[in-house]
């Protein structure tokens, strides 16, 4: 089979389109025939490497999958070839304490599709039975795949982790990426007002489009004093900081006191300097989020597929031009999911 790969950690030039071999379904697997896959920035990091990361080569990424399946494994009678499907990307390499209690993304043994484990930027991959879900018959393939992830880490950073309550007042420190205008969306349906950070008139005004209440364009103002005009200096209940180094210091002064700083990303870097007298004397709660668990998967399909939230895609491309897909994620020029198909 075809897969978009690479035998080395680096920047795109690393990524190879080429045969590489066909897995097959163990016990309890099922094998889907990949009709679309979705890219995230985690596929750039995993491409990139990190310290400590270690990956049987080649590697492909792809987290966000929807395909048709094309062969059970052993004691699967729960599903049969030519079901329709999308797949829940957190895969549970062991039962233990937190899987018992549904927190699946809490436990050492949570891997996801596409970084630990070979993914869905392949014509075939080979997932467990149990991280399966029908997708109606009216849903196209992409509009199914794009939105997983990213719908899956905002709604636990903001429902269960946050614990965003109607009423509450959000600051989303960016504008374009999937995560953040899923949060967008997110956030007004449980009721708060919506403060979102754009890097371009052009990402403010599609914010807008998404529901923000508020759009602070910060390639006009200093982002981190308006947020504070606006609220009249009191800051905002609770902040999404998916970038890290660059403004996680902005964020500790935006958010109120008492308030709640999720962080669920590093995009511009891991290692941060702070000022921790904000954390005490506002008394600021730092949350740290990823993922979800199964029922966290089926209640956002649940919103996305009866409309309540909204399939944000940028652009659609053949897995053969993948290399390009990956440098137009990098350069952060697009607003939703880019979307690749074998």
């Amino acid at each position: 089979m075809k897969a978009l790969c690479f035998h080395e950690h680096g920047s795109e030039e690393v990524l190879r389109y080429e045969e590489v071999p066909e897995p097959r379904p163990g016990p309890g697997q099922v094998l889907v025939a990949v009709k679309s896959c979705a890219l995230n920035h985690l596929d750039i990091w995993v491409r990139r490497g990190w310290p400590g990361l270690r990956l049987e080569m080649p590697h492909w990424g792809g987290s966000d999958v929807a395909g048709v399946v094309a062969r059970v494994g052993e004691g699967v009678e729960s599903w049969t070839e030519g079901q329709r499907v999308i797949i829940d990307p957190g895969i549970s390499s062991v039962e233990d304490e937190y899987t018992r209690r549904g927190e699946h993304s809490v436990s050492p043994g949570y891997h996801i599709l596409g970084e630990h484990i070979r993914g869905g930027l392949a014509e075939l991959v080979a997932v467990p039975a149990a991280n399966l879900m029908a997708i109606p018959d009216h849903l196209d393939f992409r509009t199914a795949a794009a939105p997983l992830l990213v719908t899956l880490t905002a709604w636990r950073m903001l429902m269960h982790r946050a614990r965003l309550r109607a009423g509450e007042t959000i600051l989303i420190v960016g504008a374009g990426g999937g995560v953040n205008t899923m949060a967008t969306q997110i956030a007004r349906l449980a009721g708060a007002t919506v403060f979102v950070v754009a890097s371009s008139p052009r990402k403010a005004a599609q914010a807008l489009e998404m529901g923000a209440d508020h759009v602070i364009d910060r390639s006009r103002v200093d982002w981190g004093r308006e947020i504070l005009s606006l609220t009249d200096r009191r800051g905002v209940d609770v902040v999404v900081d998916n970038v890290g180094a660059a403004t996680l210091g902005t964020s500790m002064k935006a958010v109120a006191r008492g308030g709640r700083i999720v962080i669920i990303g590093n995009t511009s870097g891991p290692e941060v300097q702070m000022d921790i007298r904000y954390i005490f004397g506002k008394q600021i709660s730092l949350i740290g989020s990823t993922m979800g668990s199964h029922q966290d998967f089926r209640e956002i399909n649940g919103l996305l597929w009866s409309g309540r939230l909204r399939t944000v895609i940028d652009s659609v491309l053949p897995l053969r031009e993948g290399r390009e897909a990956f440098a137009l994620m990098a350069r952060s020029e697009q607003f939703g999911k880019i979307v690749l198909e074998p």
